[in-house]
């Protein structure tokens, strides 16, 4: 009898486990009463675990889990565990190898503090600073208790206290979704973005990730002066990828390429020698760019606004908005070019200018613009003539046509030469009187001695009025340096006749005498 106790005994001590105060044990609810809940562990006596430790959906008999052991027997005599222990010490676990591996982790800030919040993770108490909370413009309500996706930066292992980034994490979530929307996109097809940022150049389009440029050539068959005409910030948009360079993350977006090309069947639509409407669309110096159709634009060059008239600047004819007949010229499918004539609806009168204007025929017209080298003149046809700064006057040296003429005087000129092909007539004022140098050459021979007044100083020589309409030239080499820097406009030297070339119309002196 007594073998069989001591079998029996050494059976039930078998059965029951080592433990140890401090150890995580798998232990099994057998009874749950209204302030703990009794587990039995495979030791001899149940444990108690305050019923406030577990959760609504843990407490059923017979589930099993992990506990703390915290003391074999309390004052009481009875062993005493912890659920809410246990799972920090496991969490601890977790969130080392989480830390070491570099895992996001998931979270729920529970606390608001100086320099940023206290972050409930697995148990354990993690601390968010706002430099890298990512909370930007988002209200407290909508942080405390909610879940957030984290990294942990820092843990000390002594006080099992850790650093977490929300930064970090949504810049590992956006790199994941950026890899993922890598693997979706094929040139040719159609996304949707936002539209993120307008430059000069084009508009930045978030694809959802991944940023995409869309150039201001891309956004519309139009000719466009700049991207804000056709997107706005914010603009949900639909958009073809048509290159992709992961290797330096270029994507190039389209929205043009969304619609037919209106240049396909160009030719079919626009025929040269066939007249056309348009609306004016830009004004630039050089031409005005006519919309013939949506997509389609045509250029007036200014050498195609007049047969009669030197445009300098197209906006004193044209404003946008202006709706035009033209003319087409030509049309250029591969260089997407169509040339358009004002003029070409109109009667060329400059091939009936030889006839209308003989040379040598007296005519009238008004001073309309000025050069360095000329005056233009309008005549009664419209068509335009220029006098030469050498045909103004016979004896006088005129250096710019402005001492001499005014816009908008009317004047008598003689026609000189008319040129149709390159539209071009040569008139003159002086031809209207007789050449009076076969006089003057009488008039002051050779040695004729003067006293005359300083007109100009160049570094040719020094100009003198030989009388109110007759200048000459002292050479620079027949006066002295001396003399001439004590000189100004205004002072009487003498002077002696040494040239007077006829067929020039120059009289040359010299102040050595």
């Amino acid at each position: 009898m007594s073998d069989t106790r001591a079998e029996l005994e050494q059976m039930y001590n078998q059965s029951i486990k080592v433990l140890k105060e401090g150890q995580v044990v798998s232990g099994k609810i057998v009874v749950i009463k209204s302030k703990e809940v009794l587990v039995d562990v495979g030791f001899k006596s149940e444990g108690i675990v305050p019923i406030t430790e577990f959760s609504a959906h843990d407490l059923e008999v017979g589930k099993e889990m992990e506990f703390l052991l915290e003391t074999m027997e309390n004052d009481a005599g009875v062993m005493t565990l912890s659920r809410e222990k246990a799972m920090r010490m496991q969490g601890w676990d977790k969130i080392v190898k989480l830390f070491n591996e570099g895992t996001l982790v998931e979270g729920k800030p529970v606390k608001k503090v100086k320099g940023g919040f206290l972050v409930d993770i697995m148990g354990i108490e993690g601390f968010l600073p706002s430099s890298l909370s990512s909370f930007r413009n988002i209200a407290d309500k909508d942080i405390l208790y909610k879940p957030f996706k984290f990294k942990i930066v820092k843990i000390n292992n002594l006080r099992r206290s850790i650093i977490v980034s929300r930064r970090e994490a949504v810049q590992a979530e956006r790199d994941v979704a950026k890899g993922k929307i890598w693997g979706e996109l094929k040139i040719g097809n159609i996304y949707p973005g936002l539209v993120k940022a307008i430059t000069d150049f084009g508009a930045f389009i978030d694809l959802g990730g991944v940023d995409g440029l869309l150039h201001i050539t891309d956004m519309s068959w139009s000719k466009i002066s700049h991207p804000s005409e056709v997107v706005a910030i914010g603009d949900k948009i639909e958009v073809m990828v048509l290159n992709l360079e992961q290797a330096s993350g270029k994507v190039s977006l389209g929205l043009k390429q969304r619609l037919p090309d209106p240049w396909q069947d160009i030719e079919g639509k626009f025929t040269v020698g066939s007249k056309v409407k348009g609306k004016v669309v830009n004004i630039l110096p050089y031409g005005v760019f006519v919309e013939l159709e949506k997509g389609i634009e045509g250029l007036i060059h200014v050498s195609e606004i007049s047969w009669t008239k030197r445009v300098n600047n197209p906006g004193e004819m044209f404003a946008v908005g202006d709706m035009v007949e033209t003319q087409i010229l030509s049309v250029e499918r591969d260089s997407r070019r169509i040339s358009l004539s004002l003029k070409q609806l109109e009667q060329n009168p400059w091939l009936e200018a030889d006839s209308k204007y003989p040379v040598g025929t007296k005519v009238s017209g008004k001073i309309r613009g000025f050069t360095e080298y000329g005056a233009f003149v309008e005549l009664d046809s419209n068509l335009e003539g220029m006098i030469h700064v050498s045909d103004i006057s016979w004896t006088k040296r005129v250096g710019h046509p402005q001492d001499v003429l005014k816009k908008g005087q009317k004047i008598d000129v003689s026609v000189l030469s008319v040129d149709s092909s390159n539209r071009r007539i040569a008139l003159g004022l002086k031809q209207l009187q007789d050449n009076p140098w076969p006089k003057l050459a009488e008039k002051y021979p050779l040695d004729t001695q003067l006293t005359a007044e300083v007109a100009s100083i160049t570094e040719f020589g020094v100009f003198v009025k030989i009388d109110d309409e007759l200048e000459g030239l002292v050479y620079s080499s027949e006066i002295e340096k001396e003399t001439v820097a004590n000189l100004k406009p205004g002072d009487k030297i003498k002077v002696k006749v040494i040239k007077v070339d006829v067929e020039q119309a120059k009289i040359g002196l010299t102040a050595r005498l």
